[in-house]
């Protein structure tokens, strides 16, 4: 399946009306012409005034599985996508938008090779995704946040010695300690949120405050994703469903069902459907949770 979707726009199906609601800043608008042509029409994400806007992207099979269980060869997105070109697209798109990309260390441990930039997944298009990000008053690449409590990662990965990609992790004070015995690559930064056995959400939230950014992009995985649901500071979710049934028997997670996302009888988090695009026989579709 490597390459699938390859080259198809993401057609717009249909857009929610526009919300009645007072004036907010935004980020986006209409895309530059090279990223025009497979993105018709405008990207643009809402600004929050009082914290970074928190937004999430996923890829879906059918059956609900965003990745496979730790022990699975192929554990992350790409395997769920079946390495949909279109599904890597739209990851560069949002994180050409983004001025922290926030990830989990299983996440971090599945993608074995992958740096976190637009130019990454997409690389015919790395100019025109750093033009946009100039235009936009962006710095040249997010930062990377790896969310570790135990601090348990390869310090050699290649998402951790980028040049000119920022990192910093966070982590526990066990986590710290543990990472202060390895050689950490001068771009990585380690910051200590508590004594605990996990790293708190809202400590999670401060440290993206802290790097002066407007808009988190969290990729997961769906551990981390819980404790942000869970901590109800996501702003938006954009979900990938992949046209496959990945039901096996070997571990897997789902999207809402694991563990740490629990919220209580009648407490769940409702969303607001605000756009459909279909690129084959993809679909992309993007959710604004009610406060």
């Amino acid at each position: 399946m490597a390459g699938r979707s390859e080259g198809l726009s993401l057609e717009s199906l249909w857009d929610a009306p526009e919300p009645m609601r007072d004036a907010v800043d935004r980020r986006g608008g209409l895309l530059p012409p090279p990223l025009a042509a497979r993105f018709p029409g405008d990207l643009m994400i809402d600004l929050r005034a009082e914290r970074p806007t928190v937004v999430a992207n996923f890829v879906t099979s059918l059956d609900g599985v965003v990745a496979m269980g730790p022990g699975e060869v192929g554990a992350g997105g790409a395997e769920i996508s079946g390495s949909s070109e279109s599904d890597r697209f739209m990851m560069a798109l949002l994180r050409g938008l983004a001025d922290v990309v926030v990830i989990g260390a299983g996440t971090l441990r599945a993608g074995r090779r992958h740096v976190w930039t637009s130019a990454h997944v997409q690389p015919a298009f790395a100019d025109a995704f750093a033009s946009w990000r100039r235009d936009l008053g962006l710095t040249p690449q997010p930062t990377t946040i790896v969310v570790t409590a135990s601090g348990n990662l390869d310090v050699a990965h290649a998402g951790l010695n980028a040049p000119g990609v920022p990192v910093i992790v966070a982590t526990t004070k066990a986590g710290a300690n543990r990472l202060a015995m390895l050689p950490v690559s001068s771009n990585v930064r380690v910051e200590v949120v508590g004594d605990g056995e996990r790293v708190p959400a809202g400590a999670l939230l401060e440290i993206v405050r802290g790097t002066g950014a407007r808009v988190a992009l969290c990729e997961g995985g769906p551990h981390l994703f819980g404790e942000l649901l869970r901590a109800r500071i996501v702003d938006e979710l954009f979900l990938t469903v992949a046209p496959q049934v990945a039901g096996r028997d070997a571990a897997v997670h789902r999207l809402a069902l694991v563990e740490g996302t629990s919220f209580g009888k009648g407490s769940g988090r409702w969303a607001n459907l605000a756009s459909v695009r279909r690129a084959g026989d993809d679909l992309f579709l993007r959710y604004r949770f009610e406060p």
